[in-house]
């Protein structure tokens, strides 16, 4: 017996290391505890109800527990053996309308969240914004601003954003950890999400519905700005960029303008992400990796090997290409 409780330990005490890693800050922050919007609130009031209610359980069960094996761990005589009963109606019923009056008293508050979360936005003036879910990167349209932008979204604090949510391909799953979700996109129907964003920020999303071979970089950033920085980037935003003539043809005639869109030249592709202003974006290839001509060159080369089945073709360019697209595409900004 002590052998095994000795390996027990040892065992115990190897995993601990492995068990404390899972505890570490580092990498994105997806913490779903700590909503940084009205939506993710709602949730996590209802999530902490449960809590609460879970516990109130667990210690009133493990009480019982301990009170059955400490008074009847050991009988001396038959005197202390507890009177043997066939059913008894009380207790029968009671653990019948306790859990039943628990669920009731759990289910109030979780539908009431539900019906509000499924309606209209609680404000008038909500930003309208389309999201459209590709294999494996997303679209977001800003109808009222006029234009199309890839991957990184951005929302001012405060203000209601209202998402209509679809998808060209398969089915995705739009999720935003801190801000709340998650929302289905279905290809040939819409579904809608809305929150108001609480504290300026930068988050990070992901889709949450197995859409294929690189749906784990299927990523995406939320930047929540205050008033004026969001104005600025809309107005940047809305404003057609001046490309270099040199690396605007190369983009022409490497066969780039067949799936991606820029404003204000013959670029008019839609089967990619809009480049319209991508030198303004923080990261590349679904957030997978930061924006720098490096990384542009990397991504430029070899598409596979930065995303693994990744949709964009290898296009053989040689590094005097590379290097005028690298150039072109950065200066969009």
């Amino acid at each position: 017996m002590n052998r095994e409780r000795s390996t027990f330990l040892q065992t115990l005490l190897a995993a601990l290391p492995l068990l404390l890693m899972g505890c570490g800050a580092q990498g994105p922050d997806w913490r779903t505890l700590q909503p940084v919007s009205d939506f993710g609130r709602l949730g996590a009031d209802v999530y902490d109800d449960l809590i609460w209610w879970t516990l109130g359980i667990l210690v009133v069960v493990e009480l019982l527990l301990l009170y059955a094996l400490l008074r009847y761990r050991s009988a001396r005589s038959e005197s202390e053996v507890p009177s043997q009963v066939h059913g008894f109606t009380a207790l029968e019923i009671a653990w019948t309308l306790v859990p039943a009056a628990i669920l009731f008293f759990i289910a109030i508050p979780t539908v009431r969240t539900i019906f509000e979360l499924q309606g209209a936005p609680p404000s008038e003036d909500a930003l309208e914004i389309t999201v459209v879910g590709h294999q494996w990167w997303w679209e977001f349209q800003y109808p009222e601003l006029g234009f199309v932008t890839a991957n990184e979204l951005h929302v001012p604090v405060g203000r209601t954003a209202n998402l209509t949510l679809s998808s060209a391909d398969v089915i995705h799953s739009f999720w935003i950890p801190q801000i709340g979700g998650k929302r289905d996109l279905n290809p040939g129907s819409e579904n809608r999400l809305w929150f108001t964003p609480t504290e300026v920020g930068e988050y990070y999303g992901q889709c949450a519905e197995l859409c294929g071979t690189s749906h784990a970089n299927m990523r995406m950033r939320v930047f929540v700005d205050d008033s004026a920085t969001f104005a600025e980037w809309a107005a940047a935003m809305q404003a057609p960029a001046i490309p270099d003539s040199a690396g605007a043809m190369t983009f022409l005639i490497s066969g780039c303008a067949a799936c991606h869109t820029i404003a204000g030249t013959p670029a008019q592709g839609k089967v990619g992400p809009d480049l319209t202003n991508v030198g303004r974006r923080t990261t590349l290839a679904s957030s997978l990796i930061p924006n720098t001509p490096e990384h542009m060159a990397g991504w430029l080369r070899s598409p596979d090997s930065v995303k693994p089945g990744a949709l964009m073709p290898d296009l053989n360019l040689d590094e005097q290409r590379v290097n005028e697209l690298v150039r072109f595409l950065e200066g969009l900004r």
